[in-house]
């Protein structure tokens, strides 16, 4: 005999699903935003070969957004970062970054574009700075390629450094300064000429934890003091703790998201809660985070049930289980 679970009210789910398949179809909201990438695709081919690293990602960032994209190698982040940073093309699908559409843009309008619109830091502290410059020079010079120079650009360069707690390295060159002290002088040459966007290519992976933490602080107080929006690259989940949200990417496609927001609890005083999100593509389909997985031995198949307000979730290996 079989039996029958009384069922949600599956009519009113499916009407208010096809309610929300038109408004992504509708695509307003969906597109909005100072980052945004929809289906990006990007395709590799070489001797004949073809690799794709990205299979149809999608991004929003928001205007003033603090954001870590993380994955492992190969996942396709690094990809991401080339792209919206303005030094590589995506093969296909949508790309913008504050008005800019990365596909079409003319050779003229991206260069300008990667001088002034976005700004970047490299993980090898070497790529970053002029070894022969000192960091208020180095600061600087950004400003003076675009006509900023003088006695103004070097007040700039100076409340820069400071703002990013290395004032005290202003006169000191790249080779007697630390690493942790390089990266943040490296973040104020990226903003030397007010970008609206910050990206940052694992600025923290040739440092120690304590360092790495001082590099993220001066990234907040970038974020928060003059408002730009930051997007940092990086294979280490635990960055997590540092920024607001996390994009993880596996397989070229956006899986899950971590969200971390500050909550007063019932006893009055303020907890930090951390949120973990699967991500549905146009398709409907997710990545279910690499630890849930693990923890539950999911393979193969697993288990949906449809509920009025969820869906769960279980492995659909039943061998072994008693009747």
């Amino acid at each position: 005999m079989t039996v029958v679970k009384d069922a949600p009210d599956l009519a009113a789910l499916q009407q208010r699903a096809a309610q929300r398949a038109a408004d992504r179809a509708g695509g307003a909201d969906r597109l909005r935003g100072h980052i945004v990438c929809d289906g990006l695709v990007r395709i590799f081919a070489t001797e004949g070969v073809e690799v794709v690293a990205l299979q149809g990602l999608d991004l929003v960032v928001d205007r003033g957004d603090l954001v870590a994209i993380v994955g492992a190698s190969g996942s396709g982040k690094s990809t991401v970062l080339n792209i919206l940073s303005g030094l590589d093309t995506p093969t296909a699908g949508i790309a913008r970054v504050a008005g800019y559409d990365l596909l079409t843009m003319s050779a003229r309008k991206r260069l300008r574009y990667r001088r002034h619109t976005v700004g970047f830091v490299w993980q090898q502290t070497g790529r970053n700075l002029l070894p022969y410059l000192s960091a208020r020079e180095n600061v600087e010079l950004p400003m003076r390629l675009a006509g900023r120079g003088g006695r103004a650009g070097r007040q700039r360069a100076t409340e820069l450094l400071e703002m990013v707690g290395v004032g005290y390295c202003a006169d000191r060159r790249p080779g007697q300064m630390s690493g942790g002290e390089q990266q943040r002088v490296a973040v104020a040459v990226a903003v030397a000429n007010d970008p609206e966007v910050l990206f940052a290519d694992e600025p923290t992976g040739e440092l120690d934890e304590a360092t790495a933490a001082e590099v993220f602080a001066a990234l907040r107080t970038i974020n928060a003091e003059l408002g730009v929006t930051v997007v940092v690259v990086t294979h280490d989940p635990q960055v997590a703790s540092q920024v607001r949200r996390t994009v993880a990417i596996r397989d070229g496609r956006t899986a899950s998201e971590v969200h971390r927001t500050a909550r007063v609890g019932a006893d009055g005083v303020e907890e930090l809660v951390t949120e973990e999100y699967a991500v549905l593509d146009r398709a409907g389909r997710m990545q279910l985070p690499a630890g849930f997985v693990d923890a539950l031995a999911l393979r193969d198949r697993v288990k949906l049930t449809l509920e009025p307000d969820h869906v769960q979730v279980r492995s659909g290996d039943e061998r072994g289980r008693s009747e």
